[in-house]
């Protein structure tokens, strides 16, 4: 398990492109966190540094969205909110096996899907204070979030192991 403390939306864009380069056709990402903590954020460093075409916004209304990549690995980018059970994403028949896949939302929804995965929790601080998030039309600032990296599965640890080294 890997513990940060990301300071701002700048700082979780840089996290995503930290770990783009470690990802590869297979890899799955489950992003987890309330509304406005930087799932997204994190989303779109990500794809900018795997050369993703076309803007990397929440896929809420649309439930996925596959963006080609310089290297030629798809990265999809899933909206898993609005999906009950992992045979809800599983019907979205994505092709897990030549894709990169970030899942917002999956918490709970994987077990059925792979038996590998990153896990990223982002925790946003609660109070007056806190008020700010890491939306996609305001990427200069935010509140610290704290952040949880666990690999599941063979790949998943493998991926952790990776990132601790970093």
């Amino acid at each position: 398990m890997i513990e940060l403390t990301i300071p701002d939306s700048g700082a979780m864009e840089a996290l995503g492109a930290r770990l783009a380069p470690l990802l590869r056709a297979g890899d799955l990402v489950l992003l987890n966190g309330e509304l406005g903590a930087g799932k997204t954020t994190l989303t779109r460093g990500l794809g900018a540094a795997l050369g993703a075409r076309g803007a990397v916004t929440s896929p809420t209304f649309v439930l996925a969205r596959e963006h080609p990549t310089a290297s030629g690995v798809p990265l999809v980018h899933v909206d898993a909110y609005r999906l009950p059970t992992w045979r809800e994403l599983d019907d979205l028949d994505l092709d897990y096996d030549r894709a990169i896949v970030v899942v917002e939302w999956g918490a709970g929804k994987l077990d059925g899907v792979s038996e590998s995965w990153l896990s990223i929790d982002i925790r946003r601080p609660h109070g007056a204070a806190a008020a700010t998030t890491f939306a996609d039309d305001d990427l200069s600032g935010g509140d610290p979030r704290g952040v949880t990296i666990t690999g599941a599965g063979p790949r998943g640890l493998e991926l952790e192991a990776s990132l601790a080294r970093e």
